[in-house]
């Protein structure tokens, strides 16, 4: 659907208003004024998350990109942000965004500091799941990205690959195939746990 010339709709609104001081504007004129008053209104926030992510990817601050919204700081400009923001697993209202996401960040985080004390246990299955024998041409694939992860100082990089490679071990390799799906099913846990506790937590 292609969208409407903003510059004629805000013209078109000026003229409305404008005739409408004069005390001389019919009201089909203000009703097709105001309807499209609400069209350029969509139009232009839609347009505004674009641009605040726009400006993110670019390397702008949330606390450069706060005055620029009309908010105080960086907290309340990220928050218009993910209000504004479509939802890709669901949520409906701005505020159920911004839990979704601080849901998943804290999950995140929970995951990471998990994924850090296990380093060592993580990176062993992580040789022994890269150099697994006897896979097809996609799980050798999935398995040198794996091994590429392996030379990352961050082990948290390992957990991506290790999820992907776990389809491509079976059936030859299902105890390891078991033993690496063990990990993402403990990363999906300690995010569930997270996510409760933070609904639970008093507001």
């Amino acid at each position: 659907m292609t969208e409407a010339d903003p510059a004629l709709l805000l013209e078109g609104v000026r003229d409305a208003v404008l005739a409408a001081r004069a005390g001389d504007v019919p009201a089909d004129r203000s009703l097709a004024a105001l309807s499209a008053l609400r069209t350029l209104r969509d139009q232009l926030g839609a347009w505004e998350p674009e641009l605040i992510a726009a400006a993110r990817t670019a390397g702008a601050s949330w606390a450069a990109l706060a005055p620029a919204l009309g908010v105080a700081s960086r907290q309340a400009a990220e928050r218009r942000y993910l209000r504004l923001q479509p939802s890709a697993t669901g949520e409906t209202t701005g505020e159920a965004r911004v839990d979704a996401e601080r849901d998943r960040r804290a999950g995140d985080r929970a995951v990471a500091d998990w994924a850090r004390r296990n380093a060592a246990v993580l990176r062993r299955l992580a040789a022994e799941a890269s150099s697994a024998a006897d896979l097809d041409e996609a799980g050798r694939k999935s398995a040198e990205r794996l091994g590429m992860a392996l030379g990352e100082d961050d082990v948290t990089r390992l957990l991506p690959p290790l999820a992907e490679v776990r389809v491509h071990l079976e059936p030859r390799h299902s105890v390891l195939a078991d033993r690496v799906g063990e990990v993402g099913e403990h990363a999906d846990r300690l995010r569930q746990q997270v996510a409760g506790r933070r609904r639970n937590r008093p507001r």
